[in-house]
């Protein structure tokens, strides 16, 4: 299956001059979310991580079913405030401000060996917050794994020192 004809391109959001790759088709086909589920499984060595790091909102939509067929934890990133218990914070550069990803205490710990998962990697900047937050709580970063990658925007480049990226669908 070709998941490049099911994901939708939408000129002009959020601003004028982005194409936005918009991945709600593949999450209203059964069939293209089971391949992009199970091509984005088979990208993983299961041996070599023992949690998903899914990263708010979308990163959930893949990390969830991921870690159920994985048999891993998920442990969540969400944006400020959003989390009830304590929490450890990590602010980030955008490109018109900042954001502030936060990650409970103890969700990770040392010997954890993590897979941060999104939905797609643009300018890695929101990957290598995730990724400071791995390693600041003793854990260490796996891997990145993400649906769609834009490799024009060079994010790889942002976050590969971190750790392995894979991408299962990739636009030049």
């Amino acid at each position: 299956m070709d998941l490049k004809k099911i994901i939708r391109a939408v000129p002009d959001f959020p601003k004028p001059g982005i194409l936005f790759q918009d991945i709600t088709p593949v999450m209203e086909n059964p069939t293209a979310y089971r391949f992009a589920l199970d091509g984005m499984k088979s990208l993983l060595d299961p041996g070599k991580f023992n949690k998903f790091a899914a990263i708010e909102s979308r990163g959930f939509l893949f990390g969830g079913p991921l870690c159920l067929e994985m048999d891993r934890g998920m442990v969540l990133l969400r944006k400020a405030g959003k989390l009830p218990a304590e929490t450890m914070a990590v602010t980030y550069a955008l490109e018109y401000g900042e954001a502030t990803l936060e990650v409970h205490r103890g969700s990770f710990g040392p010997g954890d060996r993590v897979i941060i998962v999104d939905d797609l990697l643009a300018t890695g900047g929101t990957a290598a917050a995730t990724a400071q937050l791995v390693q600041k709580s003793g854990a260490e970063v796996a891997g990145f794994l993400f649906l769609v990658e834009l490799d024009f925007l060079e994010g790889r480049k942002v976050i590969q020192e971190a750790g392995p990226v894979f991408s299962l669908v990739s636009y030049s």
